[in-house]
C-alpha cells in the first residue's frame, strides 16, 4: 500500500497550532537557578586532590539537589569570621549574591583558638555573624547559621566531649535573637559520634595507617577533618535539618536524606 505525501501532510490548522506551540516555547522564561552559598572553614570546604581523602561536607552536599540549585562553596581552610571578611572573601560573595539565594554560615573552629592568627574574640565573632545575617537580608537572600561541627574527642569513659561550647553557644544565641534558621551541627554531630563510639567514629575522620594512602605516606590521625564517608554523614545531617526546619530549599532536595542512626 502506497501512502501519498498529501495524506500525512498536516492541515492548515495543524500547521498553525505547531507554529503557536513553538512560539510559546520560545517565550517561556527558563526556570531561575537558586544559588546556595557556603561560607566557613576547612570542615566545609572543597579540597584539592593532594588533600584526599580529606573531604569537606560541602562537597557531597552539592550533589543532593535538583538541577535548579547551584552550590557555590566559598569555605576555605583555616578561615574564621574575621579573616574571611578581612581577606575580601565576604565582599566577593556579596558582589555576586542575588535575591532568592541562600547562604549557609559555619564558623567557629578557627575563631575560638587564641593561639591561631585567625582568632576572633567572642564579641567580634558575634558581631561578624550579625553582619553576615544583615548583609544577606539586605540582598533579599536567606541566611542559615550552623554551629561548628564537632571534633572527635572522647573521655576515658567513652563519652564524647564538647569542643566548641562557647562559640557554638554564641551561634545559637545570635540565631535566636536574629530570628535566623539554625542547624545545630555541633550537637547533632556529637550525637552521631557518641552512637559510633571512640573506635568506630574514626571511620568518619582522616585516620590512615602508614603506607595506606600516597598523600600521607607516614599515616595520619586527624580528629577534626573528615574522610568521604564522614563528610557525607555531616551533609546528610544538614540536609535532614533543611527538611525538618521546613525551609523552602527542601523542595529541591532530590535524594532521600534521613539523619544517620
Amino acid at each position: 500500500m502506497v501512502i501519498s505525501n498529501t495524506a500525512i501532510r498536516p492541515g492548515r490548522h495543524g500547521v498553525t497550532l505547531m507554529i503557536l506551540t513553538l512560539l510559546l516555547a520560545a517565550f517561556v522564561p527558563p526556570e531561575r537557578t537558586i544559588k546556595v552559598w557556603l561560607i566557613g572553614d576547612s570542615t566545609m570546604a572543597d579540597k584539592e586532590i593532594k588533600a584526599y581523602p580529606e573531604t569537606g561536607w560541602g562537597m557531597p552536599f552539592a550533589h543532593f539537589f535538583d538541577s535548579t540549585v547551584v552550590v557555590d562553596n566559598r569555605a576555605k581552610n583555616g578561615r574564621s569570621t574575621r579573616t574571611f571578611i578581612a581577606e575580601g572573601r565576604w565582599d566577593a560573595v556579596m558582589q555576586e549574591m542575588k535575591p532568592g539565594d541562600w547562604v549557609f554560615i559555619q564558623f567557629g573552629h578557627n575563631d575560638e583558638v587564641p593561639t591561631k592568627g585567625s582568632y576572633t574574640p567572642e564579641d567580634q565573632f558575634e558581631a561578624n555573624l550579625i553582619r553576615f545575617i544583615k548583609d544577606v537580608r539586605d540582598k533579599q537572600a536567606t541566611p542559615v547559621l550552623i554551629t561548628p561541627v564537632a571534633r572527635r574527642k572522647f573521655d576515658a569513659g567513652g563519652k564524647v566531649q564538647e569542643t566548641h561550647a562557647v562559640y557554638a553557644a554564641i551561634v545559637r544565641r545570635v540565631a535566636a535573637e536574629q530570628h535566623t534558621p539554625l542547624i545545630d551541627l555541633d550537637k547533632e554531630s556529637q550525637s552521631l559520634l557518641q552512637q559510633l563510639g571512640p573506635e568506630n567514629s574514626k571511620f568518619l575522620f582522616d585516620y590512615l595507617t602508614p603506607g595506606e594512602h600516597p598523600n600521607y605516606p607516614l599515616g595520619r590521625e586527624d580528629d577534626t577533618h573528615f574522610n568521604e564517608l564522614g563528610a557525607r554523614k555531616m551533609a546528610e545531617i544538614v540536609l535532614a535539618d533543611i527538611r525538618s526546619l521546613n525551609l523552602p530549599l527542601a523542595a529541591h532536595i532530590v535524594v532521600g536524606t534521613n539523619k544517620p542512626k
